[in-house]
């Protein structure tokens, strides 16, 4: 399975992925880092047959309606701060 974290959610969360021998990538890797466009996003995990974990429900919108982006995995974890995922992973 292959992976694109998308901005909200921490480098460590791809990083942990990647490590458990998964292909995954964040953002952060991407040309325009976190500053990437949805749209481009989404193109990116089509092109790619990447699936996009993200918290972000603007991609759930465009998921089921114009089926963008390949896949997703909506993350929602109510207000946490990124620096709070290492208890997580």
């Amino acid at each position: 399975m292959k992976f694109l974290v998308d901005a909200q959610l921490p480098v460590r969360l791809a990083r942990f992925l990647k490590a458990s021998g998964y292909d995954a990538i964040h953002t952060r890797d991407l040309p325009s880092q976190n500053a990437t466009p949805d749209n481009e996003i989404n193109v990116i995990s089509i092109a790619e047959d990447r699936i996009l974990i993200t918290k972000d429900v603007d991609f759930v919108n465009s998921f089921l309606t114009i089926q963008q982006p390949y896949k997703l995995l909506l993350i929602t974890t109510g207000n946490i701060k990124n620096s709070e995922w290492k208890h997580y992973l």
